[in-house]
């Protein structure tokens, strides 16, 4: 009867700068985002990392949520996801939020596609060191874009500024091989070939090639660079935690947490350098 009652009582809400800030603060894998729109709206934008599970399957899928983590609902504006607070606070959750105002309200990064998008590239069952050796490979596929367009690019500012981000991978390449070392993982890093060797992948799962000629004619501008960056470091950080939910590893997902942490304070820096440009 008590958590009957639940249902109808009131949910604290957070407000979409709070849960930046919660986000940004918080490790990831302490905190679980919950998305409880519909697949369709899902793909077409979604905050990074969040895990999906549309309302009307909440009921039967709370199992899969751990229940001694904070929670942050959040849908389109806010109703279905106070619904959805509402129910997990009943079936005995501690701390769950709604996002007021849902992903209208965000206006921050968010990234597209749909839960399985790129989800072929790890197996499920990697160690750590095939973690780290595939996320090594991808900052270097990165770099090696970044370099291939500072070569291209005719502005002296654009110019400048892809030798900067390519500089930015190598540092974030060198983190990746000092986790390497913590995790006494021989052959990870860049003695590890790619994992598919006939697909050069980017962060976020791009194909380098495809990538490229997609957006080349638009890297004109200095913002649009950074904005491109940035694009890429936010689907990365999806990619990673969609990675940590499909592996079975614990190790193998304390890895990915860490280095999709890594990844917000990738996205933090490039902020401010937006910033310093506008």
């Amino acid at each position: 009867m008590m958590r009957l009652r639940k249902l109808f009582q009131t949910v604290e809400s957070m407000d979409a700068e709070t849960a930046k800030t919660f986000i940004q603060e918080h490790e990831e894998g302490t905190f679980t985002l919950l998305d409880v729109r519909q697949p369709s709206e899902y793909e077409e934008a979604h905050i990074p990392g969040a895990k999906l599970i549309p309302l009307p399957e909440l009921h039967h899928s709370v199992k899969g949520l751990p229940p001694d983590r904070p929670i942050i609902v959040h849908c389109a504006v806010g109703g279905r996801s106070r619904v959805a607070a509402q129910l997990l606070s009943g079936l005995g959750f501690k701390e769950v939020y709604n996002l007021k105002g849902g992903i209208k309200a965000w206006q921050g990064l968010t990234a597209t596609g749909p839960t399985e998008l790129n989800l072929d590239l790890v197996r499920g069952d990697e160690t750590p060191a095939e973690i780290v050796a595939l996320a090594y490979d991808m900052e270097d596929c990165v770099q090696t874009f970044y370099n291939e367009l500072h070569q291209r690019a005719e502005d002296p500012a654009v110019k400048e500024l892809f030798a900067k981000l390519a500089s930015i991978e190598e540092k974030h390449k060198k983190t990746l091989l000092e986790l390497s070392a913590q995790l006494q993982a021989p052959g990870s890093g860049p003695e590890t070939a790619r994992a598919d060797s006939g697909r050069i992948v980017l962060e976020g799962g791009f194909d380098m090639v495809e990538f490229m000629a997609r957006n080349e004619p638009m890297l004109d501008t200095v913002p649009n660079v950074i904005e491109l960056a940035m694009m890429l470091e936010t689907q990365a950080l999806d990619l990673y935690l969609r990675f940590a939910a499909k592996s079975a590893d614990p190790k193998s997902k304390d890895v990915l947490f860490k280095i999709a942490h890594e990844e917000k304070a990738h996205l933090a820096a490039l902020g401010r350098l937006m910033g310093k440009k506008d």
